[in-house]
């Protein structure tokens, strides 16, 4: 029998199959790697000029976007320490809706620039407390620089909107933010609340039809329904809505029943009983004014038939979330089974009719009158994977009106935040003593990554454009950016680039706290993964 060692330490703690890394270099400096390579990724995708990423999940669904939110969404990321980092992001994408890729990129320069202080000697810990320090110091320089007089905003005029929306919106679709702002824009004003910060996101709806360019996309007050009418009519002017979430037919009883049918009349008269009593049904709602049926699972074929006869419109929504928008539209309620109406459950639309948009058939339903409820932006492009970027740069632009809504405050775009950010919290590390201030002045480094990167996308010389940004802001203009069409700085007035102040405010603290998390990491203990043996996949026929 051979000699065998027992095992001690931590292997005599844990269960076999486990992984244990521990010390700065195998866990900090790794996880600190893997953040890095996560941040690669996302920052060539930031700013108007980003690159656009070919993702293919493990559906073999493909994407083509610079939205770092899909991007890292799709990416399935297995490492501990880069899902934080992925977390700050989805935090970001759901608190404003923009700024993912920011948090991100963030997050992964303050990481390379803590890995350069470890290797200087310096304590995770310390580097920690300077960046705490750090953070809080922006986030009251920030306050300072808010545009002044854009505390309040009028959430209705048009104008004010496009201009805080347009630096999204130009962020993922660059060159045709302005189409784009003026549909949203539209889109978001009229389905505004008399209190904005009720502002509901899903009262926006997209769709996306084939063909066309994007200049002919269109805003419908109301929904459209990517199907067809059921029965011939396919038009109607203001008319009142029944809708029946049950679908439109004859119930069969529960119980199973058992008819005895003795004679031909007898047959004869059952059949006849069950036409009547449709007929009488169909007849009690278009009695009671309905002029349009909408039913959420099948329509009988008996019942169509008397509907044409009553000459009533059809149609069938079967997704039940669609349906709740569309009485949500026309303000009808939805009733379980075939009966009467009250004319209280009546909806009222102006128009509903079947129109045909790019060789697809779509049922229009306008309501004008109808106040605020649900309206369709209706994009057009040459293929999916181009509308699907078009619907992001939507709902971007959508969630930024929903975040002006809460919080109007504007900041300057084009990277002069972050390079006056830099420049201030510059400063202030010099009344710090103490291991912190290396940190802060680290953090400080880390804004200069946003002007970088902007200028390295549009194919800049980046030395040239931070160093003259930083003589333009230390001569006391503190509205300089970038103009990164012609390559130069510019005040930020005559670009009119401009940033939600909570859009910041949110990127740059999530990434610091992603930051500080994964710094005050030091040992990673993996237990075995649970489940068999792997599988492997089921082989595909030999040639025989």
């Amino acid at each position: 029998m051979g000699f065998q060692m027992q095992p001690y330490g931590i292997q005599a703690m844990l269960k076999e199959g486990h992984k244990h890394f521990s010390g700065l270099d195998e866990a900090v400096l790794k996880n600190i790697d893997a953040c890095k390579q996560l941040s690669a990724i996302t920052r060539t995708s930031l700013g108007p000029n980003g690159m656009n990423k070919m993702v293919i999940n493990h559906l073999d669904k493909l994407f083509v976007t610079n939205d770092a939110a899909t991007i890292v969404n799709e990416l399935e990321i297995q490492h501990p320490a880069a899902k934080i980092v992925v977390l700050a992001g989805k935090a970001q994408q759901e608190e404003i809706g923009d700024g993912a890729n920011l948090t991100i990129s963030f997050a992964g320069e303050l990481l390379q620039n803590a890995e350069e202080l470890i290797r200087m000697g310096l304590h995770p810990s310390e580097i920690i407390s300077g960046y705490t320090k750090a953070v809080n110091k922006t986030i009251e320089i920030l306050e300072d620089l808010v545009e002044k007089g854009s505390e309040t905003m009028d959430v209705r005029d048009k104008n004010q909107v496009i201009r805080r929306m347009k630096a999204a919106v130009a962020s993922k679709q660059f060159g045709q933010e302005d189409i784009l702002c003026s549909l949203i824009a539209d889109a978001c004003i009229q389905v505004c609340p008399k209190n904005p910060a009720n502002f509901n996101v899903d009262n926006i709806r997209v769709v996306k039809l084939l063909g066309g360019g994007l200049h002919d996309s269109t805003v419908v007050r109301g929904m459209v329904l990517k199907s067809d009418a059921v029965g011939s009519t396919k038009r109607m002017e203001k008319a009142k809505v029944a809708v029946f979430a049950s679908g439109v037919d004859t119930s069969a009883t529960e119980t199973k029943g058992t008819v005895l049918i003795h004679s031909a009349e007898q047959l004869e008269n059952y059949s006849k009983t069950e036409e009547a009593k449709i007929e009488e049904l169909i007849k009690a709602v278009a009695d009671s004014g309905a002029k349009v049926i909408v039913s959420g699972a099948t329509v009988g074929e008996m019942a169509l038939h008397f509907c044409e006869r009553y000459k009533l419109m059809v149609l069938k929504i079967s997704s039940k979330f669609e349906m709740r928008r569309f009485c949500r539209t026309t303000g009808a309620v939805a009733m379980l089974k075939l009966c009467q109406p009250n004319p209280d459950d009546l909806g009222y639309v102006d128009s509903i009719s079947v129109e045909e948009i790019g060789g697809a058939r779509v049922t229009i339903v306008k309501n004008e009158e109808g106040g605020n409820s649900v309206a369709t932006v209706v994009l057009r492009g040459s293929t999916d994977s181009i509308l699907d970027d078009l619907e992001r740069a939507v709902d971007d632009g959508v969630n930024t009106y929903k975040a002006m809504c809460r919080d109007s405050r504007i900041v300057p775009g084009a990277a002069a935040t972050e390079i006056e950010l830099a420049k201030r919290v510059k400063e202030f590390f010099h009344k710090e003593t103490g291991l912190d201030q290396f940190a802060i002045t680290k953090f400080a480094e880390s804004f200069e990554m946003v002007p970088r990167t902007l200028a390295e996308n549009a194919g800049l010389n980046e030395m040239e454009i931070i160093s003259s940004l930083y003589a333009e802001h230390a001569s006391g203009n503190s509205k300089v950016g970038i103009d990164l069409e012609e390559g130069v700085c510019k005040d930020v007035f005559t670009l009119d680039v401009w940033d939600l102040y909570i859009t910041k405010f949110f990127a740059l603290k999530y990434a610091a706290d992603a930051a500080c998390t994964v710094l005050r990491v030091d040992q990673i203990i993996m237990s075995k993964p649970a489940g068999g043996p792997k599988r492997d996949q089921p082989a595909g026929m030999d040639e025989d």
